[in-house]
């Protein structure tokens, strides 16, 4: 088994062992089978505990010691540190008592462990582990303390208990892409261990997978930075790093303020009201912001036509937008004098014939093939001259120049039309002079 799952049973204290120890008495009538529980019961290395109590049972199978031996044999596989067996044994208790709670948090522990690690056993450790999660979580209203144990020690057992139960519930949702639902567990398992950086790291996922995103999300981000930094686990900081900000600059547009929000996490014990994170976290401008903002900060005149086109796009966001795009097209018209000047513009052609051409001119619309302008010939284009088969109509994916007035335009889907439109005059080709042919005898 990993070292991981080794490390996650250690993580219940020995207050654990207790609760398979403290139990009504018993009587064993047969002096054998009394002699032989005793025997393995006082053996005192763990190893050998496990295997004598093992044999007894074996010896033994009917006998009505049959869960203290069970619970033994747990209490020094967790002992012994050996975490194979702790989860064999933990199955095997469960066939002959369904809602053991010690058995139940041992197989969701152990199994939530090997699931995140994404193997081929991961299918089945999830499902079950998923499970008895959910047993463990509807058995805890009703888990009563063994009689003997302190009740500090049980509440401390049983907060880890719940905490591990959460923690898995929480992880089967997320695995289930039911973000909403895996919040509750994770909250609770926070309140309970607020240093477990696995929990607080996949509580912010699961406000961050939905859209739009919930920027508490990138809250339990920051504080799951803080701890595995604190842990000293750089392959983890660096991947809650690169996710965590991802999503920041695609909320917030840059990365400028991430470095001073994660520092304002470290004093804080939980996520800030949602008005405190809106203000500390504010969104990126809209297509719709930027385009007004483009006219406000430039003389339309001076803009390239992959802006004019950009501004016209979002005229009917609101009556700003329909401002700015009113302002453009009319530093265009401006530009053309009325219709009496033409424009160059430079197009990948998308569809033509000799009456007019679809064309792209943004380079977006370029490489997704896209027309964005609908040219309108003034004169039908020509066909081939007299004995060449080179066409005139420029080539489906070629790029050419395009002189023309732009007449108007529509904004969604966007598309330019320009009328009196002319290609490049072609080059003329200097005429071929052939030799007079002799006739013979001359």
């Amino acid at each position: 088994m990993r070292k991981v799952l080794v490390t996650i049973v250690l993580a219940l204290t020995a207050v654990s062992l207790a609760l398979g120890q403290a139990s009504d008495t018993k009587v064993i009538k047969d002096t054998n089978e009394y002699n032989a529980y005793m025997a393995a019961l006082n053996t005192t290395d763990p190893a050998g505990q496990a295997a004598a109590m093992e044999a007894f049972l074996k010896q033994y199978p009917q006998t009505i010691m049959l869960n203290e031996a069970m619970d033994q044999i747990l209490t020094d596989y967790q002992q012994a540190n050996n975490a194979a067996k702790i989860l064999d044994m933990s199955r095997r208790i469960l066939t002959v008592n369904p809602n053991h709670m010690r058995a139940l948090i041992f197989i969701t522990a152990l199994d939530r462990s090997v699931a995140m690690t994404g193997s081929a056993d991961t299918p089945a450790a999830l499902k079950e582990g998923c499970a008895t999660a959910q047993t463990g979580l509807a058995q805890l209203p009703a888990w009563i303390k063994p009689n003997g144990m302190a009740d500090g020690d049980f509440d401390k057992f049983r907060n880890q208990a719940t905490d591990i139960l959460n923690g898995m519930a929480g992880f089967c949702a997320l695995q289930a892409k039911d973000y909403v639902g895996a919040r509750p567990y994770y909250i609770k398992a926070f309140q309970l261990d607020p240093t477990n950086w696995t929990d607080v790291y996949q509580l912010a996922v699961s406000y961050l997978e939905p859209t739009p995103i919930d920027l508490n999300g990138l809250w339990y981000a920051a504080k799951a930075l803080q701890l595995t930094t604190a842990a000293n686990n750089p392959a983890m900081v660096k991947t809650i790093s690169d996710y965590a900000k991802y999503k920041y600059k695609k909320y917030h547009g840059t990365y400028d303020g991430w470095d001073a929000f994660v520092a304002s996490v470290a004093t804080q014990n939980a996520p800030p009201p949602a008005a405190d994170l809106a203000k500390a976290i504010t969104p990126a401008p809209t297509p719709c912001d930027l385009a007004v903002q483009v006219v406000k900060d430039n003389d339309p005149l001076t803009l390239p036509i992959s802006d004019w086109e950009f501004v016209l796009s979002q005229a009917n966001c609101s009556p700003a937008n329909k401002a700015a795009a009113d302002k453009v097209w009319a530093s265009v018209q401006e530009k053309e004098k009325g219709g009496e000047a033409k424009l160059k513009i430079t197009i990948k052609v998308i569809a033509a014939t000799n009456d007019s051409i679809e064309g792209a001119i943004t380079d977006e619309n370029q490489t997704a093939n896209k027309a964005d302008v609908h040219v309108v010939m003034e004169a039908p284009i020509p066909p081939p001259a007299r004995g060449s088969t080179k066409s005139n109509i420029p080539a489906v994916g070629s790029t050419t120049d395009i002189i023309g007035v732009f007449s108007s335009y529509t904004a969604d889907p966007f598309m330019f039309t320009m009328t009196k439109g002319e290609l490049p005059a072609a080059a003329k080709t200097p005429p071929v002079h052939h030799p007079p042919v002799r006739k013979k005898g001359r």
